[in-house]
């Protein structure tokens, strides 16, 4: 183990979103977040947009993330308009050489890919590379008991979380804890992006199958948890 941070992991686009429900294939994206973070998990650009979904926000939805139908409605930029600008930043943070990080990436990007089809907005044909915390903390500590929630695994790492279900605060806080996991991996960490983005791809796909396989044992024989990675 090493306190020195890997060069790759010095600069990390972050991205995360707040939505109308959790179904990636008809939940809207309300809120999202781009930001880049230096080596000192330092906030050195940041892009936040907030979306007028064209649908009711259901108030559980409300009760997460705190945005009412009538905030979105008034205050809003037109969905179509909001998708295109999250992709087009998302593709321009890739292109400057920055990995894209995002917590639970299946969920996030899922989701924009659905609502980038839903307005015609481009979708590249491969999303890469992406860095998912998430998979990297279930790889490297898979014993550890407890949640792995972006709140339970940033208390975890010592990362300050902010406000709960802020796009903008879970997208830097998510870039911080992937900091904290590449110190303190960096000898077992691949180094090359390009091999990363390959490796989670294969650690996704076991950890689903090991846990649709304790889920069949204890709860549901036919439970299906599905392993594609980053986008389903």
């Amino acid at each position: 183990m090493t306190a020195q941070l890997p060069l790759w992991a010095s600069n990390l686009a972050v991205f995360d979103t707040e939505t109308t429900g959790i179904d990636t294939s008809s939940a809207r994206i309300v809120s999202a977040t781009v930001a880049l973070l230096g080596a000192g998990g330092e906030v050195v650009e940041r892009y936040d947009w907030l979306l007028d979904p064209k649908i009711e926000i259901p108030e559980a939805a409300v009760r997460v993330h705190g945005i009412s139908t009538a905030v979105a409605r008034s205050s809003g930029i037109d969905a179509a308009v909001g998708v295109q600008q999250i992709v087009t930043r998302i593709l321009e943070m890739i292109e400057r050489g920055f990995p894209l990080v995002a917590y639970n990436a299946p969920f996030d990007l899922t989701l924009l890919s659905a609502e980038s089809a839903r307005y015609g907005v481009p979708w590249p044909a491969e999303l890469s590379p992406v860095i998912d915390p998430l998979v990297l903390d279930k790889q490297f500590d898979r014993y550890r008991r407890g949640k792995r929630t972006l709140e339970a695994v940033a208390a975890h790492h010592g990362v300050e979380l902010g406000v709960a279900h802020d796009a903008g605060d879970d997208a830097i806080a998510a870039g911080r804890v992937l900091q904290c996991l590449a110190r303190k991996y960096a000898d077992t960490i691949p180094e090359d992006l390009d091999e990363l983005h390959r490796a989670q791809v294969g650690w996704a796909r076991a950890q689903a199958e090991s846990f649709q396989e304790y889920m069949r044992r204890v709860r549901d024989p036919a439970f299906i948890a599905d392993g594609r990675w980053p986008v389903r």
